[in-house]
């Protein structure tokens, strides 16, 4: 799984123009991807949401702060090792448009060691 981190507000200056040639790039890297084999799911995430704690039984529900680094998307990819994986994050086009990207690589757990319990995909 590909993490995608970001400042919420990185995109604050760009004019339309250098947002629409950013998109066009992600989506050239996810028909890359795609084309590949090695894509089975992308999708950026709304800068709206919240985030909930619970401390006992009272729950705390706030506001994510934009300005400091939240997930900015993900993408669920194929790989055959972790070099594979690192190395198709480094194409990721966050990373040519801005300074305070970083994408979180990591494998995904599909099965349970202790239990057996087989996770849905």
């Amino acid at each position: 799984m590909l993490r995608v981190l970001n400042r919420g507000n990185h995109q604050k200056d760009w004019s339309p123009e250098q947002h629409v040639e950013f998109v066009k790039k992600c989506e050239m890297y996810i028909g890359k991807l795609k084309d590949a084999g090695k894509l089975i799911a992308a999708q950026p995430l709304a800068k709206q949401g919240v985030i909930i704690s619970a401390h006992g039984k009272e729950w705390k529900s706030d506001k994510l702060n934009t300005a400091q680094e939240i997930q900015v998307g993900y993408y669920h990819i194929r790989a055959e090792h972790m070099n594979d994986a690192v190395s198709i994050a480094k194409d990721n086009p966050e990373f040519e448009y801005g300074t305070t990207a970083r994408i979180e690589v990591r494998p995904i757990t599909e099965e349970e060691e202790s239990t057996g319990f087989v996770y849905p995909t």
